[in-house]
C-alpha cells in the first residue's frame, strides 16, 4: 500500500497511508481535533470526514465550534427534525430544510395538520430518540430517475429534481440536490428517512443533542405568495450544552432589549396603523435623542469639512433613469406618480441629486474633494413580511455624504473616513468594531480594471494604516465599485452592519460629471458614497437595544428628575431644576402627589440617569440627594458639584 502526501491550510504535508480518509487524517494530527471534527473541506470543496484522501489534497479539517462546523451541525440537525415530523405524522410533505444564522428551519405541508408551539416538545423528543439511536449519515449518489421514484410520493422533492435536472435551479436546489448532473446527492440516516442533499453533514445522529426548537410560522412555497402555504418549523442548535444556554440567553436578553417594545415603554415613537407599515412617528422623548444624534453628526461634519446640501423628496423620472435606478433598483422603489408635467418617483437614493450639484456648474481640480452632507430622507418599498420596527422601514433618514476627488486623492480620502466613522461611533458607545472588503464581481461591473484595481488598493491602504483585520469578500461589490462595510458588536455580542464607505465609477460616468484638472484638460472624478449612522432611524434602533433603553447621559431626553420629598418642599424643587436648565441639563420635577418610593419607581423604569430627592436637610443646606443609575444613593451634594459632574460626564472633547 503505498502513501499519499496531504498538504494542511499552514503549508505543512502530512504522509499518510493511501487508504485515509478526512477523518483517519484529523485523527494522526490530535486526538482533541478528531473529537472536535465534524467535516472536512478538500482542494475548496464541502465533504464528510467519511471522504477518501487522494494525493496532494490540501485538506482543512472543520471543528464543531467554528461557524462552518454549526452549519454542519445545524444541517444535520434540521435533517432530524425532518425524520421525526415524518415519523410522527405520516403522509406528510417535507421540502428544504438549511441551516441559517444561530439555526435551521424545515418547511412541511401537513394538509389540514396546523402545527402548534405545543407540538415542538413532542418533536424534541422524538427527534432525541433518533439521536439516541446515533444512526449514520450515509451519502450516495443515484440516477435522477431512480430519484423520481424514491420520492415519487413528495411532489416538492421531485419538483426540486426536475428543476436542477432543466436548468432552473436556484442555490438552494443546488444545495438541496448536489449530485453531477445525471445524478442526485442524498443521505439516509436509517431506512425509513432519505433526504436530498448536497452535505456536509456530521458522522452519526448522537454526534447532534445540544439542540432547541423555538417556534412555528406559516411560509410561501419559494417565496412565491400565490404558491402553497407551508408550516415552517425554526430551531437552534450548538455545539454544547453551555453554547446552546449561553445563546437562548442572549435571546431572552435580545427580547428584554427590543426597541419595539421599549420605544413604547419610554414613550419614545409609534408606528400607527393609520399610516401604513414602515412608518414611524416621533414622540417628544424620541424626538430629543434623534435631535441629540442629528446635532452631533452635523457638529462633526461641519468641523470635518463638509458642505451642507437639502435636496426634494420627489423627483422626475428621468433623473433615475439616467442614474439607472429604474433598471436596477425598480423593486425597491414606490410607484411612480403621473403628474401633468411628467412621472415622478419618491426618492430612494440621495446621491443621484448630489450628483446634479456637483454638475451644477464648472468644478475646477482645486475644489477638490468636494464633501458634500445631506441628512437626506428616503423611501424605500419594502415587503410587508420584511418590516421590523425601525430596522427594516420604508421610510428613513440617512446620513449621507457623497465625496468628489481625483484619483489621486482617493487612498487619503478613504484613510481619513476611517478615522472619521471610528470616532464617531465610539461617541455612541461602540468599541468593538469588524471590517468586510468587497471586491469585484468578475462579470457584472463597469469601468476599467485599472480603476478597480486603484480602488481596491485605496481601500486596502486605508485598513492597513489602520491595522484591522478584514474579511474579503470575493465579488461581492456593487456593479459600481468595490466598498469596506463596518460592523460593530453590541452590549450581548451581537453584530450590526451600519457604516459603508463605498467607491463609485458608475454615477460620475451616467451623469458626464467633469472637473478642470490642472492641466487645463477636463477630468472624470471619483465619488464616495458614505455614511454613518446607516439610517437615523436603523442607527436609533441599534442605540435602544445596545443600551436597553438605558441611554447615556449625554442622549437621556430626561437627565435629571427632581422628586420633592413632599409639598412643602416643591418650591425648592423648582429653584434646583431652574439652577440645572441654565446650565444646559435637561431637567423635569415629579411633584409630590404620589409617594416618594412610587415615583422613585417610576423614574427607574424610565431609565433616567439622575434621580434627585430633595426633603427638609438639603432646603436647609442648599444640598440634594443623589440616586444615581446603577450605583449607591448620596446624601448631602451641593447643587454646584452635581451639576460639574454631569456637565464633565456629558462633554465631548472632539466636537
Amino acid at each position: 500500500m503505498s502513501d499519499i502526501t496531504i498538504k494542511l491550510p499552514d503549508g505543512t504535508q502530512k504522509v499518510m497511508p493511501s487508504d485515509s480518509t478526512a477523518l483517519s487524517l484529523a485523527s494522526s494530527i490530535s486526538r482533541n481535533l478528531a473529537k472536535a471534527a465534524v467535516s472536512a473541506v478538500v482542494d475548496d470543496r464541502e465533504v464528510d470526514l467519511s471522504t477518501p484522501l487522494n494525493h496532494g489534497n490540501v485538506v482543512q479539517i472543520i471543528t464543531v465550534d467554528s461557524e462552518a462546523g454549526r452549519h454542519v451541525l445545524r444541517h444535520s440537525t434540521a435533517h432530524v427534525m425532518a425524520q421525526a415530523v415524518l415519523q410522527m405524522y405520516p403522509g406528510a410533505k417535507y421540502t428544504i430544510g438549511p441551516a441559517i444564522e444561530n439555526g435551521f428551519y424545515y418547511d412541511f405541508d401537513l394538509g389540514d395538520r396546523v402545527f402548534t408551539e405545543d407540538d415542538l416538545s413532542l418533536v424534541e423528543d422524538t427527534m432525541r430518540k433518533i439521536i439516541a439511536a446515533n444512526q449514520p449519515f450515509v451519502r450516495s449518489e443515484i440516477p435522477v430517475s431512480e430519484a423520481l421514484v424514491l420520492f415519487a410520493s413528495q411532489s416538492y422533492k421531485c419538483e426540486i429534481i426536475a428543476r436542477v435536472t432543466g436548468g432552473g435551479a436556484d442555490s438552494v436546489d443546488n444545495a438541496e440536490v448536489g449530485g453531477s448532473g445525471d445524478s442526485v446527492s442524498i443521505y439516509r440516516n436509517s431506512d425509513e428517512f432519505v433526504d436530498l442533499c448536497l452535505g456536509p453533514h456530521v458522522a452519526s445522529t448522537g454526534r447532534l443533542g445540544h439542540f432547541k426548537l423555538q417556534k412555528v410560522s406559516s411560509a410561501y412555497w419559494r417565496g412565491n405568495e400565490k404558491g402553497p402555504v407551508l408550516q415552517r418549523i425554526y430551531g437552534t442548535a450548538w455545539e454544547s450544552k453551555a453554547a446552546l444556554e449561553e445563546y437562548l440567553h442572549r435571546l431572552v436578553e435580545a427580547e428584554r432589549r427590543d426597541h419595539r417594545k421599549l420605544a413604547v415603554e419610554l414613550d419614545l415613537l409609534s408606528f400607527p396603523s393609520e399610516l401604513g407599515g414602515g412608518l414611524a412617528v416621533w414622540h417628544p422623548k424620541g424626538a430629543i435623542i434623534r435631535k441629540l444624534m442629528e446635532d452631533y453628526s452635523r457638529a462633526r461634519h461641519q468641523s470635518g469639512g463638509y458642505q451642507f446640501v437639502f435636496t426634494p423628496h420627489l423627483s422626475n423620472a428621468t433623473l433615475f433613469q439616467t442614474s439607472g435606478h429604474l433598471d436596477f433598483y425598480a423593486d425597491g422603489m414606490y410607484p411612480p406618480m403621473e403628474m401633468d408635467n411628467g412621472t415622478y418617483y419618491p426618492k430612494p437614493m440621495n446621491c443621484p441629486m448630489h450628483c446634479l450639484i456637483f454638475r451644477g456648474r464648472q468644478r475646477s481640480y482645486r475644489e477638490l474633494p468636494l464633501r458634500l452632507f445631506e441628512l437626506g430622507t428616503v423611501y424605500r418599498y419594502e415587503r410587508a413580511g420584511t418590516l421590523h420596527g425601525l430596522m427594516r422601514i420604508r421610510g428613513f433618514t440617512q446620513d449621507d455624504s457623497h465625496i468628489f476627488c481625483t484619483q489621486d486623492q482617493l487612498q487619503s480620502e478613504i484613510i481619513s473616513l476611517l478615522d472619521f466613522v471610528m470616532s464617531v461611533l465610539k461617541a455612541f458607545g461602540f468599541e468593538d468594531f469588524s471590517f468586510h472588503l468587497s471586491t469585484k464581481d468578475p462579470v457584472k461591473y463597469v469601468g476599467s480594471d485599472e480603476i478597480w484595481e486603484t480602488a481596491t488598493e485605496a481601500l486596502v491602504s486605508a485598513l492597513d494604516a489602520h491595522g484591522v483585520s478584514y474579511s474579503v469578500k470575493d465579488g461581492d461589490a456593487a456593479f459600481y465599485g468595490p466598498k469596506i462595510d463596518i460592523h460593530v458588536r453590541d452590549a450581548i455580542g451581537r453584530t450590526w452592519q451600519l457604516s459603508t464607505i463605498q467607491c463609485d465609477f458608475n454615477l460620475p460616468e451616467r451623469f458626464d460629471l467633469e472637473y478642470v484638472a490642472n492641466d487645463g484638460s477636463r477630468q472624470r472624478p471619483i465619488m464616495l458614497h458614505r455614511a454613518l449612522f446607516g439610517s437615523v432611524e436603523r442607527f436609533f434602533g441599534v442605540l435602544v437595544e445596545h443600551y436597553a433603553g438605558a441611554f447615556p447621559t449625554w442622549l437621556s431626553p430626561v437627565q435629571v428628575r427632581i422628586l420633592p420629598v413632599a409639598l412643602a418642599h416643591e418650591d425648592y424643587a423648582q429653584a434646583v431644576a431652574t439652577t440645572l436648565s441654565a446650565q444646559g441639563l435637561r431637567v423635569d420635577i415629579s411633584e409630590a402627589s404620589d409617594q416618594l418610593g412610587k415615583r422613585i419607581r417610576t423614574a427607574k423604569l424610565e431609565k433616567i440617569p439622575y434621580v434627585l430627592v430633595v426633603g427638609d436637610e438639603d432646603v436647609s443646606a442648599q444640598t440634594v440627594g443623589v440616586n444615581a443609575r446603577g450605583a449607591d444613593v448620596e446624601r448631602g451634594v451641593s447643587i454646584s458639584s452635581f451639576a460639574d459632574r454631569v456637565l464633565t460626564e456629558i462633554s465631548f472633547s472632539d466636537i
